[in-house]
């Protein structure tokens, strides 16, 4: 029979009674093993009237707890210690690569082809000679980097921060403007390591239907009508399914935003390497607009380089977060890739990386159409492949040394698909994949076109 706790025993080591207090108090005490694992944690009303609080905050307590696999059960059943290991993971990311040794075409990562990537050598020179080398000065982004980037930016900011990489940007922001139960709109699907972080801080993920033309306007309605504190959307070319925001769309989702207060976050992660440019809701609420842009898969992951803009009092708090860790971006990374914005030789050297990578996703959809499989052809560096079942996909394609990343890292809703990486396809093993594919899908051509 597992022990139950004594409630008296644990509000008294209870200290701050917000969501965040009561769960880092247990999982301190968890972890400490002060309360081994098997144990049965009280009541949720029994111990919300000892710490004078309502059961809905022990509720969004156990929930953050839960995530991060401390504690499991619910209703009548109860809730019990089921493990110490609490270090936070993004759990959905670590999966991806995990297949295997005998996969012969890894087509699970979107990552840049190292052979398209600008020549770094003249943009280290040139990156070396940045003022304020070696400084701690703790500025928020280059001046070279903004007068670099400013003139392509997509609407006006008030104020700028370089950051190391998109995600770091995004965790950035979830880190400093969110909050443990959060009702936070994101596209589904959406960036697997996205939802890694909503989970993390304990956030209510929303999911928000898309189509061709991006977010649906009456989803959204409905969704920030629940009180939703935030939209975090791709504004440009979707990481998982190609499709872009029209202008159109974008009308619509700002009239929809009108009526709220909703924190806008746009996250454009394909950057330079998109068919077209991303816009932003920017335009039309500056006030409450973050954007972030990459520079990674466009210049080079290795830069580890991303800029956010935004109102001057958000961009303000989450450079004051960084300051526990960072503080700032290297100097060197930033005027480096300013240089590379205002090189032509590095500008035609993206161009050219763009009709490749165009390409070898044209060269996939002919070969799955003469294959009777009709997808299509929007944009990045991968493919959407609506399937019947994403375990029997899968299987299938691992069976064949093929892997794909599976709709369910990226998705909360039901539709199946997964995604497949186009951007390093070798020619002489399309066909392979092409049957490969056909097989995995277990759907007909008139199925898979009706799914998109």
């Amino acid at each position: 029979m597992t022990p139950t706790l004594d409630p008296d025993w644990l509000a008294a080591r209870i200290n701050d009674v917000s969501i965040k207090g009561i769960a880092a108090a247990v999982a301190e005490l968890i972890r400490s093993g002060e309360i081994p694992p098997g144990t049965s944690l009280p009541p949720v009303r029994t111990l919300a009237e000892i710490l004078t609080v309502s059961p809905a905050t022990v509720s969004a307590a156990w929930g953050q707890l839960k995530r991060q696999k401390a504690i499991a059960g619910k209703g009548r059943s109860g809730v019990w210690v089921c493990g110490d290991n609490l270090t936070a993971r993004p759990v959905r990311f670590e999966k991806i690569g995990n297949y295997g040794s005998n996969i012969r075409a890894d087509l699970a990562m979107a990552s840049p082809d190292p052979a398209l990537l600008p020549d770094l050598r003249e943009a280290m020179l040139q990156g070396i000679q940045c003022p304020q080398l070696n400084s701690y000065q703790r500025e928020a982004i280059a001046p070279g980097l903004l007068a670099a980037i400013q003139p392509g930016w997509p609407f006006p900011a008030e104020a700028w921060l370089a950051t190391d990489g998109g995600f770091d940007a995004m965790n950035c922001i979830v880190q400093t403007l969110f909050m443990p139960g959060d009702k936070v709109i994101i596209e589904d699907p959406t960036a697997t390591r996205l939802l890694d972080m909503l989970d993390n801080i304990g956030a209510e993920v929303m999911p928000l239907a898309c189509d061709e033309q991006g977010p649906l306007p009456g989803a959204l309605k409905m969704l920030l009508n629940k009180g939703a504190t935030a939209l975090i959307y791709q504004p440009g070319t979707h990481s998982a399914t190609g499709h872009a925001v029209s202008q159109t769309r974008r009308e619509e989702l700002a009239q929809i935003l009108a009526g709220s207060n909703t924190l806008i976050i746009e996250d454009d992660g394909i950057g330079e390497l998109a068919a077209r440019p991303a816009q932003s809701l920017g335009r039309h609420y500056p006030d409450r607009t973050l954007h972030v842009r990459s520079y990674s898969k466009a210049y080079g992951p290795d830069l580890r380089l991303a800029v956010l803009s935004g109102p001057q009092a958000l961009i303000k708090r989450i450079h004051s977060w960084r300051n526990f860790g960072a503080s700032w971006t290297s100097r060197i990374l930033q005027q480096a890739v300013a240089w590379m914005i205002n090189d032509s030789g590095t500008q035609q050297q993206i161009q050219r990386a763009k009709a490749i990578y165009r390409q070898r996703r044209r060269s996939l959809l002919d070969a799955l159409a003469k294959r009777g499989l009709d997808l299509p052809d929007r944009d990045g560096l991968s493919l959407y492949i609506p399937v019947q079942s994403e375990q029997f996909a899968m299987i299938t394609l691992a069976a064949r040394g093929i892997a794909v990343l599976p709709g369910e890292r990226c998705r909360s809703g039901s539709n199946q698909f997964i995604r497949v990486s186009t951007a390093r396809l070798a020619s002489n093993e399309l066909d392979s994949i092409a049957d490969a594919l056909v097989l995995a899908s277990g759907l007909d051509s008139s199925a898979i076109r009706s799914d998109l």
